[in-house]
Formats: C-alpha cells, structure tokens, sequence
C-alpha cells in the first residue's frame, strides 16, 4: 500500500498553457477558445502507474478465488441419474483363484524322538498302500509301552477288586431281603416281628411248591412199554371224585416184587394243579394201551412238586415279615427285611470308588494305545497309493516328536478350495463343469464336487465354501499350485434388466424387509408400497415397487417380476459444481 501511496503522489494534473491560442473562427464567425495543453509524463513515472495497474489486477484475481473458496455464488447440485427396464441377457457366474491340492494324502511325521536308521523311499517315487517308508529307533516309544502296559495291568487289577467287594457286599443284601426261590404255598412258618434279631442259617418256613405234583406209580412189567415220557395218562382223584389229565415226566424200570410174586416198575406223573388239589390226596393214573386199559398195581398219594426250607443268610434285625402258613407267593417275592443300610452305604461308597478306578483304567488304555500307535509309527507303511513328496530325512538325523518327514499324495485327483456368494450359492450344484486356467492360459475343466450349507458371513455377505475337483492323471496340473477357476452358474438370454444400484433392500413401518425399485410416474401406482423407511434421497416422482429378482452380475440383476419393459427407474444420486 506504500507503493500506491507513492504512485498517488506522483500523478500531476496538467496546467492550462499561458499562452492563449487563436483557434479558427467558427461557421457562425465567432471565436473559441483552444484547448488546453497536457503535460507529458516522465519514464519513471509511467513505470509507476504499469506496475500499479499489475497490483490491481493480481489484487482482484485473489479476492475471486478467495470468493471462489469461501463459497461465493458456486454451489453443489444433485442430479438424479435413471435408468430405464428393457430386455437383455445376464450370465451369473462364480469366479475366483485357489491352490491345487490332492484329494487324498496322509502326512508322516516323527511320533516320538529318536533316530532315523533307515529311508525306504525317494522323492517322487510312486507307492503303493503297504509299501515301508523309513524306520525310527526310538527308546523312548519302547519304554512308553512297557509304562503304559503295566499302568492298565495295575488299573484292571483295582477295578477288580471293587467289582468282588461290591458283588460281596450285593450278595450280602440279598440275604437281607430273604426271597421265595420259586412259586409255591408257605408251610411251618416261624412268627417275626420287627425288632426280633435274626441268626443267619434259621429256618423261617418250608416252602412247598404246588403248583404241580407228583404221583408215583406201580405197573406190571407185563404192561412193559405200554407208559412212556411225555405221555397222557387218566388220574382218578377219589376225594374230588374226578378224573384230571396227567403226564408221564419219568419211566423208572425198577424191580419192585409183590406178594403175590408180580414184578413192577415205576412211573412219575405230574398233574397241573388249579387250586384244588393238595398233597396226601390218594390218586391213580390210568393209560391205555392196544386197546386195554392198564391200572396200576395200587393207588398212590400226591406229593409237591418239590419242598425247600427257607432260611435267613445274614444275621440281623427283622424289618417286616410276611410269613404266614399256608400263604401262596411267587417267585423272588420278599418274605422277610433285614436291616442292610450300613452294607448300602459301603456299597455306595465302593461304587464312587470304582467309578474313579474305572475312569483311571480308561485313561491307562488310551495311553497305552497312545503309546503302541507311536511304536507302530516309527515304522510306518503308505496306507494310500500316491507319489512321495516333501521327504526331508536321511539316515542318521536325530528327530523329535512332530518332525515332518514326507507326504504321499494322489497326485491323479486334486481339489481347489473355493467359495460362493450368497447370490449364487442356490444355482451352483454338485457335477457342474469348471473352467480352469493358469497364467491366463487355458488349463482344462474340473467339477464341483462339494459345496456347504454352512456360510461365513464377513462386510455383511455370506459366502458358502466349496470344493473344486480336477482329474490329473494326465500330470497338468501341480499340487500346490495356483489355478483359476470360472464356474457359469446360471445364464437367462431373454430378460428383464435394471443396473444393480436401482435395486434396493427397504424395510417398512410394519417391519418388514422388501427389496423394491424407484418407478418414475406422475401419480401414485397401484402396486406402490406403503410405508418404506427411505434412509436415503429420493426425487420427487419416483415410487417403491416390490420386485422379484434372479441372478446377476457384476454390473445388473435380473428382475422376475414388479416392474415392465420401458419403465424408467431412480439409480442414484450425483452431484455437480454450480457458480453463479
């Protein structure tokens, strides 16, 4: 501004000349007086007004662009940018990269530490399941057998035990609660009443089976043959006066004379009882034989099937007793209680004890089997046939557990790991065909051979693994190697098409999620949906429409239904610079 100042105070405004000039006479014959005379001005000071004119202008530049800057008259506008629906071809497809690996190998490593004493194979030798791999002289694995072995035999031995104490201390219960061995009426029965002690080895009652019973028989042996097992024989109950089936259980060809110089055999005969019959009862049995009816030489008496004396097996207080004579009961009925309850708790604690023990025996045998594996794998076979590969032992290196020492690959069947959108996921199937290149070179095809249920979900989209299957037997393909893969997973030449931003994901006032279109119309369509929470801008004049979409690309997105050919969509917003 100093300079400016300076500038000023070097203009001068012209004198007027004093000497008057005589300017010609006018039409009209008068006079006028001649202009006045500038004064011209000096170098320097033309320079001075040059550079003020230059300040001036680069002053003026600056406040525009400071204009320009703070805001001025410029301004952003938006402008909504449209599309319109029309008929094309989409192709859906999966793309993406992975590494080749075999489809079936198995990984030998060092189970323990020791040395490797011999290498039975190369790299990139072929083998077969069974073929020798290399062999560990290990100590260690030696010794852990023998450790693990005896640990389990010590382990077997305590459970053991606790099975004979408690199967001891069982039994022991069981003569607490004394039973009926088998059906049958209770006969000479001993009165208990709780409180009364009890000596192992009373007699409590007999128990009289008569269920069945028994009569014993005299025929002639000139009816010799004419009875026989299993046979039906007549028995005549006098006192019931009646005849009841009987069946031969025993033919006994005994000696048995009489008096009268007849000789005689035996036969037993069984006789269902119904509830009538009771033992003592005279009876005799009847057969018939080429048509005549052999008796025998004399009636007999039945007897019970069989009787036992039921006897207390433990000594003790009496709980409860149900003996009773002449009482009917049944097999493993409950007779007589004896206290027991410091035998259950033993047997209590003898379980939680053998529980333990028995977990113990477990964790021996795993670690025995632990151990044996080891022992067998210092010496391992291939178990599948394949190529060698990544062998890093020689003969002679020290090795501890873990040590990596070769793979057998099937290098004939590889597999990519791949994956899928949520997008695609539902059209890509198992068998589809794969295309597969390598350095933008065509390779060959594969299929897809799995593809999972289960999704990852990462920036919100899901994505679904897969697996890609190659056929390699011809070797064109390295394991472990870098492929990619192009998978077609669904192609519609004959579509509806709108860009993939003018679909959008809404949800409603009503909480449901839509996915819906922005339709330009001067009015309200029928089909509009109601109540979408836009969280963005949307013109005026553009309306929700729920659609149906298909597949898509990386650019559009079928559309199945919703929207018809020709209509013109909202895609997005775009700004744009405006100055005033």
């Amino acid at each position: 501004m100093a300079d400016v100042k300076d500038q000023e105070k070097t203009l001068t405004v012209p004198e007027a000349d004093t000497e008057p000039k005589t300017a010609p006479a006018p039409f009209g014959g008068g006079t006028e007086e001649p202009p006045k005379k500038r004064k011209k001005l000096s170098r320097k000071a033309r320079r001075r007004i040059i550079r003020l004119i230059i300040l001036l202008a680069l002053l003026g530049g600056g406040a525009y662009g400071v204009k320009h800057f703070m805001g001025g008259e410029n301004e952003m506008q938006s402008e909504a940018i449209t599309d319109t629906v029309g008929y094309g071809s989409i192709t859906s497809t999966v793309e993406g990269s992975g590494i080749t690996k075999a489809k079936n190998s198995e990984s030998f490593s060092a189970p323990i530490a020791g040395t490797i004493t011999q290498v039975l194979v190369s790299e990139g030798d072929q083998v077969t399941a069974g073929t020798p791999l290399f062999v560990i002289d290990s100590e260690d694995a030696r010794t852990a057998v023998d450790k693990a072995r005896k640990e389990v035999e010590s382990a077997q031995k305590s459970v053991q035990n606790y099975e004979k104490q408690i199967a001891d201390l069982r039994k022991k219960l069981e003569g607490l609660n004394l039973k009926a061995g088998y059906s049958g009426k209770l006969l000479e029965a001993v009165t208990l009443n709780p409180g009364d002690t009890i000596s192992a080895g009373d007699k409590v009652a007999v128990l009289a089976d008569d269920t069945r019973l028994r009569l014993t028989q005299y025929y002639s042996y000139a009816y010799e043959g004419a009875l026989y097992v299993g046979q039906t024989v007549d028995v005549s109950i006098p006192s019931l006066m009646s005849s009841i089936p009987g069946t031969v259980e025993a033919v006994h060809m005994v000696s048995r004379i009489t008096p009268e110089g007849t000789k005689l055999y035996s036969a037993d005969i069984l006789v269902d009882n119904q509830g009538a019959l009771s033992a003592e009862m005279a009876a005799s049995a009847t057969v018939t034989a080429n048509g005549e009816t052999v008796y025998p030489y004399e009636p007999g008496k039945l007897e019970y099937y069989r009787t036992g004396d039921l006897k207390a097996e433990i000594s003790g207080k009496v709980i409860s007793s149900d003996l009773v004579d002449y009482l009917q009961v049944t097999e493993g009925q409950i007779l007589v209680r004896i206290d027991g309850e410091d035998s259950e708790s033993e047997i209590t604690e003898l379980q939680q004890e053998m529980l333990s023990a028995q977990e113990s025996l477990a964790q021996t045998q795993e670690t025995l089997e632990t151990a044996q594996k080891n022992l067998a794998a210092c010496s391992p076979s291939a178990t599948i046939d394949g190529t060698v590969i990544g062998l890093t032992a020689k003969p002679g290196d020290e090795v501890v557990a873990s040590t990596a020492i070769l793979t057998i690959a099937d290098t004939s069947q590889l597999i990519v790991n791949a994956t899928v959108d949520e997008r695609n996921v539902s059209y890509v199937k198992a068998g589809m065909p794969v295309d597969l290149n390598q350095w933008d070179e065509a390779m060959g095809m594969g299929t897809v051979d799995t593809v999972s249920l289960s999704s990852t979900v990462n920036n919100g989209v899901a994505t679904y693994p897969m697996t890609i299957a190659l056929d390699n037997t011809e070797g064109t393909f390295q394991v472990n190697s870098y492929v990619d893969y192009n998978i077609t997973a669904s192609q519609n030449d004959n579509c509806l098409l709108l860009p993939l931003q003018s679909v959008r994901t809404v949800s409603t006032e009503e909480g449901d999620s839509l996915q819906v279109v922005y339709v330009q119309s001067d009015t309200e369509p029928e089909n509009m949906v109601e109540g979408v929470i836009a969280d963005e801008e949307i013109p005026e004049g553009y309306y929700p429409i729920e659609v149906e979409i298909g597949i898509s690309d990386n650019y559009n997105v079928e559309i199945r239904s919703g929207v018809e050919e020709g209509m013109v969509v909202f895609t997005q917003m775009q700004m744009s610079d405006s100055w005033g």
